[in-house]
């Protein structure tokens, strides 16, 4: 029989092997992770929509005929995809009791692997902001310090496997939502390549390809596991080149990868300053350091330098298309029930989002995406010569709960304290570059601090081979002491 003690001791990859050797049972299995959730969630709210008696239902029979490496596995979805038969509301007040029909395709890729899927997870509205304190479900708090965030947007998913419910958990990023809850979670957290995986609905995109979806997870194997589950294959427009050479059989996956031998003398980039100039915490900015000193010691090459590009440019032209997206996201929902926006139960920045979204012109969002654009290639450009970049993934430490409101009525101060926080993850969604965050610092008082490492587009395999180097050579704690 599987014990809570046994099952928090083991990541994705083991819980998967185990079951599928007959070690213990997708029931006990799925019983563990209800028992964890039941005692430590009501202290994090992390999970804000439970589906366990499906959970259990579905684990008692499991399909035998499911191969994959992880069927069995509990797992949890983020509350900005739809899930077939529960809740989907974006975080958004506007959407209460609406429930989804259908699943998105990366939900589908997760149902089709066999995961055991407990329910949803937290997220701000519409996944706009840096932390995870939505009016309609509340907020989230980060299992190192509960009155400190856990970043956002996946902040729901991040607390849940930082306290051990799940051992990786969905997770979507369009500006950092990977990256940042990962950092302040003390957990693994990658954004994969533009057009590697399947998103939402129909589409191959979302925010026209700045966001992209993944889990954050407690080991870097777990996480090029399930990136496996959900890399578009074949030759599809959007096709990575690594996966395009399938049929020559150069390429057997993420996770085969990694038994690859580590990558060695990498030329890499660190980065010590902010983009727009802002103070960086010293607890932050030792952290850089260390890992640049430790990517040294393992026979990288490792100079500091400053930012390669320019991302007010790729801020500014983020900015128009996401307003564009809010925008479109949220208008059917609001004739249907014949409000404006002003009248609509959203939150203040939202709306703002919403408005600017409202005056991008054609010419406004062609322009944008044109930008991004000459930024992707001032970067294929910058990594003839630089393998990795290092940097900070945010300024600070996580942050106390309540010190960025994305409702406050002071939207000045609000976009003060965001421009502050942040700065170093946006730029890689607008490039499509793979960027990740690794575990490998905290502050004094025991709070996480993520370090970012980015790579040329489609190097995804080389970050994860990275940092699985990284995490044997510095083992992080998986999980949080709760």
């Amino acid at each position: 029989m599987l014990s809570t003690q046994d099952y928090l001791a083991l990541d994705a990859v083991a819980l998967g092997n185990g079951i599928s050797r007959g070690e213990f049972s997708a029931f006990e299995v799925t019983q563990c992770a209800i028992d964890r959730a039941r005692e430590v969630n009501p202290s994090l709210n992390a999970i804000v929509y439970e589906d366990y008696e499906a959970a259990l239902e579905l684990a008692a029979s499991p399909n035998e005929n499911n191969s994959s490496l992880l069927a069995g596995v509990p797992f949890l979805i983020k509350d900005l995809s739809p899930a077939a038969g529960l809740p989907v509301t974006f975080g958004s007040a506007l959407f209460k009791g609406f429930i989804a029909k259908s699943n998105a395709k990366i939900v589908q890729r997760y149902v089709d692997a066999g995961l055991s899927i407990l329910g949803k997870t937290n997220t701000p509205e519409w996944g706009l902001t840096l932390t995870t304190e939505p009016v309609l479900t509340g907020a989230c708090r980060n299992p190192w310090h509960l009155e400190h965030s856990t970043g956002g947007s996946s902040g729901g998913a991040a607390a849940a496997v930082a306290a051990g419910i799940v051992p990786a958990a969905h997770a979507s990023d369009g500006g950092g939502s990977i990256r940042i809850p990962a950092a302040n979670c003390g957990l693994f957290g990658l954004k994969p390549s533009r057009g590697l995986t399947t998103i939402e609905g129909t589409l191959a995109e979302c925010w026209s390809g700045l966001s992209v979806g993944h889990v954050v997870s407690q080991t870097v194997r777990d996480s090029a596991a399930f990136l496996d589950l959900i890399s578009l294959r074949g030759n599809g427009l959007f096709a990575n080149p690594l996966l395009a050479s399938e049929s020559k059989n150069d390429f057997d996956g993420f996770f085969a990868a990694l038994r690859q031998a580590a990558p060695a003398q990498l030329r890499i980039a660190l980065i010590t300053t902010h983009p727009t100039g802002e103070a960086i915490d010293p607890e932050v900015l030792a952290g850089v350091r260390a890992a640049g000193q430790l990517l040294e010691n393992l026979g990288h090459s490792v100079e500091e330098q400053a930012h390669p590009a320019d991302h007010a440019l790729a801020g500014a032209a983020m900015s128009k298309i996401i307003g564009t997206h809010v925008l479109q996201s949220i208008k059917p929902r609001l004739d249907f029930l014949g409000l404006s926006l002003d009248e609509a139960p959203v939150e203040l920045s939202t709306k703002v989002m919403a408005k600017g979204g409202a005056k991008v012109s054609a010419s406004d969002y062609v322009t944008a995406r044109d930008h991004l654009r000459k930024l992707e290639l001032d970067m294929r450009a910058f990594h003839e010569s630089v393998d990795v970049i290092v940097s900070p993934v945010l300024s600070k430490p996580p942050a106390p709960l309540g010190w960025l409101d994305m409702n406050s009525n002071d939207l000045k101060d609000y976009a003060s304290k965001f421009s502050q926080y942040s700065g170093f993850t946006a730029f890689y969604n607008g490039t499509g570059a793979p960027s990740m965050s690794v575990p490998l610092h905290s502050t004094s008082t025991g709070l996480p601090i993520g370090i970012q490492m980015s790579a040329a587009w489609g190097q995804d395999a080389l970050l994860l081979r990275l940092a699985a180097q990284l995490e044997s050579a510095a083992p992080w704690t998986r999980r949080a002491p709760l």
